[in-house]
């Protein structure tokens, strides 16, 4: 049968077609790169056209360097001859696909079959997108089952061979092959998304509080860019003494470095508050941790601690460059605390200083702590204006008078500042909310049972971690 002409080679897409479905209900065209030493004895696209119903066009090449500069990425299929030898080293393909992307881990073709297969093995790792049908002149079950596990889509054999099963076979390997990548995209999905739960582990940890009678509320949300990785930390913990301690800190920067860094930090602070560290002694040591684990002198974290008396009337504050918390009194309008006092963020002088200030709460209240990422989302979509920390007070206080109080409180005022923002925020956002309530604590005790030998104490706090 003669050969027809040369079909021109189609200009390249963005998107390699081997990714990509047609629509429903339409038969997209396909070209097929057709590898074999006499390509003469093949099948045309005007009959493989006609049996498929839609356009097929075929380009050849003789040996795989020739396949390597007419495999472009709108190569639907290849059709490959096994009895082809292979590339000795060093002379290499030419094709424009690196090996990977879908192509990394697949099997090796078992010793007895390794010399029959490698051709197959060279085109699957130089085209790891593309769906491989491989051509043999002899049928070889064992073979054929062998060259499927390594990764061809089918293995059909000359003699079988005509234009309507090699259309079906074609179309056939194209959705396969679709199939597989889409299955590995999800089965990578499926790891981040198992790292991402570790990540949380560290990012956002449980609250130390059994035995306390304060309530507890946190949210983290990452910045829009970075997933699950952020520098924003927190944590919170109650010392054998009834004293409770939180803490709430941003490393600067953004990614895998800093949000490692900001759970190292965080994890010293729960070492060394617990070892019975407050103030500035406990800030001047993270300080020295800080020093001794960033990638960079330029790198720092500003950082904001709290320890509430036992009684829960009062509690010292230090502030390492980072915003006051704000402060809700029953009756009152929230306002920030002091500030003026405060130290430098940790990292920038070598011999800072973190004074303590005393600060009282009275007998019911709300406390706030949070990151400057709740504060520099803008006013609008488009606006330059950030929201700031009057706009912050402003809002809260908005909630307040709506009667929100815990959970309710932190997730309404999330939620306006990134309406206001106009979507995802760029930075991350860390808030947490501890508060006192006085009418709570004595409807719990009486209803609290005695302790005994079968019983344990009531947990006022959430042991759970805070959502997203």
């Amino acid at each position: 049968m003669p050969v027809p002409a040369p079909i021109p080679v189609p200009p390249q897409r963005d998107v390699p077609a081997a990714e990509t479905s047609p629509a429903a209900g339409h038969a997209a065209d396909l070209t097929v790169l057709v590898i074999e030493d006499d390509p003469a004895s093949g099948i045309t696209g005007p009959e493989l056209s006609a049996a498929a119903g839609t356009r097929v066009r075929i380009r050849t090449a003789r040996n795989l360097t020739e396949a390597g500069r007419l495999l472009t990425d709108d190569v639907d299929c290849i059709l490959l001859d096994l009895a082809l030898p292979v590339p000795t080293a060093g002379t290499g393909t030419g094709s424009p696909f690196p090996s990977g992307g879908g192509g990394d881990h697949r099997p090796e073709p078992a010793p007895h079959r390794a010399e029959e297969l490698a051709v197959l093995t060279h085109v699957l790792r130089i085209a790891p997108l593309h769906a491989v049908l491989v051509l043999t002149a002899r049928d070889d079950a064992e073979l054929a089952a062998e060259a499927v596990r390594v990764g061809a889509q089918d293995y059909l054999f000359r003699g079988e061979l005509d234009a309507r099963v090699l259309s079906r076979a074609i179309r056939y390997a194209v959705e396969r092959k679709r199939a597989d990548i889409a299955q590995h995209q999800l089965t990578e999905s499926g790891l981040r998304a198992q790292e991402n739960a570790r990540l949380e582990r560290g990012l956002l940890p449980t609250p130390l509080l059994e035995g306390s009678d304060l309530s507890f509320a946190a949210r983290y949300r990452p910045g829009r860019s970075r997933a699950l990785l952020g520098g924003d930390f927190y944590d919170t913990v109650r010392t054998p003494d009834g004293t409770v301690h939180a803490m709430i800190g941003d490393v600067c920067g953004h990614g895998p470095d800093e949000a490692a860094l900001g759970v190292e930090l965080r994890i010293a602070w729960r070492a060394l508050t617990l070892a019975g560290l407050c103030g500035d002694r406990l800030l001047s040591t993270l300080q020295q941790v800080l020093e001794h684990e960033r990638q960079s002198e330029e790198v720092f974290a500003t950082l904001c601690t709290v320890d509430i008396a036992p009684d829960g009337r009062r509690a010292g504050l230090c502030l390492a460059g980072h915003p006051a918390p704000l402060l809700a009194r029953h009756g009152r309008p929230a306002r920030l605390l002091p500030y003026e006092d405060g130290g430098p963020a940790l990292g920038l002088l070598p011999h800072a200083r973190w004074p303590r200030r005393q600060v009282e709460l009275g007998g019911e209240w709300s406390l706030m702590m949070y990151t400057d990422g709740l504060i520099e989302g803008r006013v609008g979509a488009g606006s330059s204006q950030r929201l700031g920390q009057d706009g912050m007070v402003a809002m809260v206080n908005s909630r307040l008078e709506q009667g929100l109080a815990g959970e309710e409180l932190l997730e309404a005022a999330v939620t306006e500042v990134r309406e206001r923002h106009g979507g995802e925020l760029t930075d991350d956002v860390a808030v947490l909310l501890l508060g006192r309530d006085p009418e709570r604590i004595r409807r719990r005790g009486r209803s609290a049972p005695r302790p005994g030998p079968a019983s344990t104490a009531s947990v006022s706090a959430s042991a759970q971690r805070p959502p997203l």
